[in-house]
C-alpha cells in the first residue's frame, strides 16, 4: 500500500466519509503511538499501521480475511428477509468497506464461514471451478447406514439437477451423524441428498474448509477472528 493521509486511511478501514475521518483525527479521537493527532495531512504508511479510534485498537490491513463460527438464526445476506445478517455480528466499519460472506449458510446451519473484500479470495474459495473442499457434520433423525454413505459417494440424484450429485467424500462418525465433503456448494445440497434418500437433517455444521478447521480456531458461536497467513495458506485451493 503506497503512503496516504491519516483521514484516508481511516475511511478506507470503514471508519466513515472522508469529512467523517477528518472529524474524528481532528476532534482528538484518533491516536499514534499513545500521542493524540489532530492533524491528516502527514502522509503515513498504512500497511499495518495501529491506531487507537475512540479508545478501540486497530490494525490497518489492505484486504480484510476474517473467520466467523456462525450461530443458527443469521442470514448470510447483506439485506436479509427473516432473520438478522451474519454481518451484524462483525464491527460495522467491516460492512463500510464492503466486506462480504463468501459463500452462504443456511440460516440453521452453523459452523465455519468466511468474510473478506477481496474480490479474488472471495471467487476463489466460492467457485465451483476451485472445487475448494469444505467439510461438514450432519446429525440426523434416523440411524446412518452404509447404504447412504454409499450413495453420497456415487450420486444422489435431485430433482431440477440435470446428473447426479456425488460427495469427495462421506464417512460415518456414530449412529446419527455422518461426515461429507464437497467441492461445489448447491441450494441447500446436504438437506437435499438426504431427504431423497429418507433422511431429515436435525443439524449441520461446517467444520472445515480447505484445510482450515474451525476447531483449530477457537471460536464460540458468533465470535469472530482475522486469519493469518499461515491460515491464509490452509485455504489456498487445490491444484488440479
Amino acid at each position: 500500500m503506497k503512503k496516504m493521509t491519516l483521514d484516508k486511511i481511516l475511511q478506507k478501514q470503514g471508519f466513515g466519509s472522508r469529512k467523517e475521518c477528518q472529524a474524528l483525527i481532528v476532534g482528538g479521537s484518533v491516536r499514534l503511538n499513545d500521542q493524540v493527532i489532530e492533524s491528516y495531512d502527514n502522509y503515513l504508511e498504512p500497511e499495518s499501521l495501529g491506531v487507537l479510534v475512540n479508545d478501540e485498537h486497530w490494525v490497518c490491513r489492505e484486504q480484510v480475511y476474517v473467520a466467523l463460527n456462525k450461530p443458527t438464526e443469521f442470514e448470510c445476506s447483506r439485506k436479509p428477509t427473516h432473520h438478522p445478517s451474519v454481518l451484524n455480528l462483525l464491527p460495522p466499519l467491516f460492512s463500510r468497506r464492503n466486506t462480504q460472506p463468501v459463500g452462504r449458510l443456511d440460516q440453521d446451519t452453523t459452523g465455519l464461514l468466511l468474510f473478506s473484500d477481496d474480490g479474488i479470495f472471495i471467487h476463489q474459495q466460492s467457485s465451483p471451478k476451485y472445487r475448494q473442499p469444505k467439510t461438514y457434520e450432519a446429525t440426523t433423525d434416523e440411524r446412518i447406514t452404509p447404504e447412504l454413505v454409499s450413495h453420497f459417494l456415487t450420486g444422489i440424484q435431485l430433482k431440477e439437477e440435470p446428473s447426479p450429485i456425488a460427495a469427495l467424500s462421506c464417512n460415518q462418525l456414530d449412529s446419527h451423524r455422518i461426515e461429507i465433503i464437497l467441492g461445489e456448494g448447491k441450494y441447500h445440497q446436504i438437506k437435499r441428498m438426504l431427504a431423497a434418500e429418507g433422511f431429515h437433517c436435525k443439524s449441520l455444521i461446517r467444520t472445515k474448509i480447505g484445510r482450515l478447521r474451525l476447531e483449530d480456531l477457537h471460536l464460540a458461536q458468533g465470535q469472530w477472528c482475522f486469519l493469518s497467513e499461515a491460515q491464509l495458506l490452509l485455504l489456498a485451493p487445490p491444484q488440479h
